[in-house]
């Protein structure tokens, strides 16, 4: 089965209204390709789930999100991600800020087909005080009180990776995976965007089988972009880009998301936008963060 596609026409089964989920870790391995696409479209009303960083931002700034699922939004050494943190101190989306672990276990209850999964995580903290709608349950087994984190179905997830094949088979060769394979099998649909489409006869080579870490049954469509996690980083092919990361902040201390758009012609198309940085070369010679 051939699940390569552009990412227009993957990004067309979003629709208003929609849960999406998007994998990567605040500045890292963010699929912002396809979140350029969304930002083209002409979605709204969307709620996101995500370890935040830019996608999060840019699509608050467009404004495209009606709530947002987070535990952070962050790009690293921007501690507040700025255009979410406008959003957020303004009032202009609903919020269910909890706790990393919480939001594990949410996806995971999405992808196991339960409603909740009972954890110790949030007891004792402003968590579920500041969540009303977060239930407290008692044990059946003892007298044990556990937070019913319920599940975060997902009707899209967005995805990058570092390479792919036509059917699904999708490697992550960063040093962490974050939860991307739960975002992949918490959704109904699956887009993945991958630095390098490979042929299936690779993932037989050596041990190229560790790298994959969902089953290709929870992609359903795979969007080649070399450079399309720029200006998040996708170990170990580049890192993020700190000065584009300083010029987008600026534009929201400018109040002036529509001439960020315009200056790397994000409207336009993703060969626009990698022209306007300088070029796929350019982005693969960024360095990796040192820590």
């Amino acid at each position: 089965m051939n699940k390569l596609t552009t990412a227009q026409n993957a990004i067309s089964v979003i629709q208003d209204g929609m849960t999406i989920g998007i994998g990567g870790w605040g500045p890292r391995r963010k699929p912002m390709a396809l979140i350029r696409e969304l930002l083209r479209s002409p979605v709204k009303d969307l709620t996101v789930v995500s370890y935040g960083g830019a996608d999060v931002g840019m699509l608050c700034a467009a404004g495209k999100v009606k709530k947002l699922v987070f535990a952070f939004t962050s790009l690293d050494f921007i501690p507040l991600e700025p255009w979410f943190r406008k959003a957020r101190q303004n009032g202009e989306v609903d919020v269910f800020e909890i706790d990393e672990g919480m939001m594990l276990h949410g996806l995971r209850a999405a992808a196991w087909g339960v409603p909740f999964i009972p954890t110790a995580v949030g007891l004792g903290t402003d968590v579920v005080r500041h969540n009303p709608d977060l239930k407290i349950i008692d044990s059946p087994y003892d007298d044990k009180e556990w937070v019913a984190m319920p599940a975060l179905k997902l009707d899209v997830s967005l995805i990058h990776t570092t390479t792919a094949d036509t059917r699904g088979v999708c490697q992550i060769k960063s040093p962490d995976h974050y939860m991307d394979d739960w975002f992949a099998r918490a959704a109904k649909h699956t887009i993945v965007s991958c630095d390098e489409l490979i042929d299936t006869s690779v993932l037989h080579q050596g041990d190229e089988s560790r790298f994959v870490f969902w089953d290709r049954a929870a992609t359903q469509a795979v969007v080649h972009i070399p450079g399309g996690a720029h200006p998040s980083s996708s170990a170990p092919l580049y890192g993020f880009d700190v000065e584009h990361f300083k010029r987008y902040a600026q534009s929201a201390a400018d109040d002036d998301f529509a001439g960020y758009l315009a200056a790397f012609a994000i409207d336009k198309d993703e060969p626009s936008y990698q022209d306007a940085v300088g070029g796929l070369s350019a982005i693969q010679q960024l360095p990796m963060p040192v820590y």
